[in-house]
């Protein structure tokens, strides 16, 4: 069976969604885009015309045209404001969702929108497209596999310094709550850990262009007596780094370096004599063959399937939660100068 299918909030975002779309034979035998939606209607108009999307209802009124138009599953790409109503209007409404990051614009409104999809019977998941990475895949069967022995820590640094305009540069906590929430997730992904309890300190650096927040360094406490940390800027000019982060996997037997693009090194402990033992080098393996990496394509299938099978998806807005408590958790400490207590939470 088909879903019908409304995009809503058609800006610069929407567009990667369509392209994610467009490209898979799978998605697009599952899904039909009937609507589209945006406060503007003439943005909706040009997306429709930009993308050879025929007789799709276009209007102002979310609630509008989902009964319009019959729809069974939202496609949610608005501003992080606007998502806690977006969102809770489509579940209302009967309708699967699927929403850009954040989960929500607070922890109260994200616990909010589990109960109400729960309640409804629907599957409410989030765009967390960085788990479906070859890298990211890569890192999680090296620590699965025990490759470098018990994972003990996890260093990431994130140093980009990209000029969006728009209303990015006009958030609170822009890096923590845009950008740095990939790497969170991909590091409670990769470890398997719980969060247990973060410090930040957040700043906002000379030459920032942002309003607030452009940088931060933060340490999260980690299950199993592990330590995650991360040290961030999103306005560092000069050479930067991946935009998946520069990763380095500290393990009871060895350490994984990854660069966030195609270089891996694994090493366990030499025999050498003396105050230093070296290394060996280890293989590291491809991601499993039976796993989506493709990004965002990925999460649009693992989301569709989901929806059409009743089984929960990988980034399902109920484990997700977790992540956006160690985002609102490193924002509270940042306000704060106290470490948070995460586990608290009882997630």
């Amino acid at each position: 069976m088909t879903s019908r299918a409304v995009l809503c909030g058609c800006g610069a975002m929407a567009k990667g969604w369509l392209r994610a779309i467009q490209s898979s034979a799978e998605i697009q035998a599952a899904v039909t885009i009937v609507g589209l939606v945006d406060i503007n209607s003439e943005t909706a108009v040009a997306l429709a015309a930009e993308f050879g999307l025929e007789n799709v209802v276009i209007g102002t009124s979310l609630a509008d045209v989902l009964i319009e138009t019959r729809a069974d599953m939202l496609f949610d790409v608005v501003i992080p404001s606007a998502r806690a109503e977006v969102v809770s209007t489509a579940l209302r409404l009967g309708c699967h969702v699927l929403s850009e990051k954040p989960l929500a614009a607070s922890l109260e409104e994200a616990r909010d929108l589990l109960a109400l999809a729960a309640a409804a019977g629907r599957v409410h998941a989030v765009v967390q497209n960085r788990r479906f990475i070859s890298g990211v895949r890569r890192m999680r069967r090296v620590v699965e596999e025990g490759l470098i022995g018990e994972l003990t820590a996890i260093h990431c640094d994130f140093f980009i310094g990209p000029h969006f305009g728009g209303f990015r540069e006009a958030m609170d906590n822009v890096l923590l709550l845009d950008m740095a929430i990939h790497t969170f997730d991909a590091a409670r992904f990769v470890s398997g850990k719980l969060p247990l309890s973060v410090y930040c300190v957040e700043t906002n650096p000379s030459g920032s262009w942002y309003a607030h927040g452009a940088a931060a360094n933060a340490v999260f406490r980690l299950s199993g007596d592990a330590v995650f940390t991360y040290r961030g800027s999103w306005c560092a000019e000069g050479r930067r780094t991946s935009w998946e982060s520069n990763w380095r996997l500290v393990g009871s037997k060895g350490m994984l370096t990854w660069d966030g693009e195609d270089a891996f090194e694994a090493t366990v402990a030499g025999d050498e004599p003396g105050l230093l033992r070296g290394h060996h080098a280890l293989v590291v393996p491809d991601a499993p063959d039976d796993e989506e990496t493709h990004g965002h394509k990925s999460v649009l299938v693992d989301f569709i399937r989901a929806a059409q099978s009743g089984r929960a998806p990988e980034t399902a807005a109920a484990d997700n939660i977790r992540s956006l408590a160690m985002v609102f958790g490193a924002i509270e400490s940042a306000r704060t100068g106290l470490t948070v207590d995460l586990s608290a939470q009882g997630y």
